[in-house]
């Protein structure tokens, strides 16, 4: 009998429990594309790094740090967002890459105070 009148509570704790956990998961800032791309051979150095994110970043909280094969960390500008997209992040770098591996590692903290990272590396020809 006990086992009975359980079930409408457990189906309506489950219920409650999707409910307002799915929307917390989908607030966080996760990456969509990248420039360049992750894994990418480029010919020449870029003149920034362009990181875009499936939801509006802050710029003052969010960061991403260069470096190449040697693990020394290569010199870039202030981190900023486009005007016209607030979910991507530029990284302007210094001066050019010479070739090799480099390794980014990037942190973001959505609108909604949600914080993301990650990393991806490319490569310079």
């Amino acid at each position: 009998m006990l086992k009975i009148t359980c079930w409408p509570l457990l189906t309506a704790s489950a219920l409650a429990t999707a409910l307002f956990v799915s929307p917390a998961a989908l607030a966080h800032a996760h990456l969509k594309n990248q420039y360049p791309a992750a894994n990418a051979k480029v010919e020449a150095s870029p003149q920034a790094l362009t990181l875009t994110f499936s939801e509006d970043i802050e710029p003052a909280f969010s960061g991403a740090t260069l470096t190449n094969e040697k693990q020394q960390p290569m010199p870039t500008g202030k981190v900023g967002r486009t005007a016209a997209k607030h979910n991507q992040m530029i990284v302007p770098l210094e001066k050019p890459l010479p070739g090799g591996e480099y390794q980014v590692d990037w942190h973001v903290l959505s609108v909604d105070g949600h914080k993301t990272q990650g990393k991806y590396s490319f490569s310079v020809k």
